[in-house]
């Protein structure tokens, strides 16, 4: 058995009149993400920290911020096409373990429909992500709300 672990990290700004999707899903707030792609910080973390695991470079290579084929994407999509080059290479997911660092809208309440989505969408339980969620104490631009960060920790499994 061989077994691989990954790390991910994602930012974007914040700005008003833009929505704001985290883990999947849509979070009732005055600001949102500014992204080419529907600016899940979450989800890109996730995908990076798969990519790096499995050797299959980054989120930026593989789904590239100048294709105008992206332009607005659900990251949803982009998860499913990472798990898919994953199990190509016969990889299986163990865990992720994530944080999404903003100061305000507070998320602990959608935390357990933001993993039953991407559960749903990398076709592994519940069990098997776990996401947190921290301020930065008014501190720095998560803090001073001007923009939205996560991490991601994965193990992946090649039996």
């Amino acid at each position: 058995m061989k077994i691989r672990t990954g790390l991910g990290y994602d930012v974007h700004a914040l700005k008003k009149g833009e929505e704001l999707i985290i883990g999947g899903i849509k979070i009732e707030h005055y600001k949102g993400t500014v992204a080419h792609s529907d600016g899940d910080v979450l989800i890109h973390a996730i995908c990076d920290a798969l990519l790096g695991a499995a050797n299959l470079r980054d989120i930026g290579y593989r789904f590239p911020d100048t294709d105008k084929l992206l332009k607005g994407i659900d990251s949803k999509i982009l998860l499913k096409k990472t798990g898919e080059l994953l199990k190509q290479k016969g990889w299986k997911i163990g865990n992720i373990d994530s944080t999404v660092v903003l100061q305000k809208p507070k998320i602990k309440n959608q935390i357990p429909k933001m993993q039953k989505t991407l559960a749903s969408v990398l076709e592994i339980d519940t069990e098997d992500i776990s996401i947190k969620a921290s301020t930065t104490e008014k501190l720095g631009f998560n803090g001073k709300e001007e923009g939205i960060s996560a991490f991601a920790s994965v193990l992946i499994i090649k039996e």
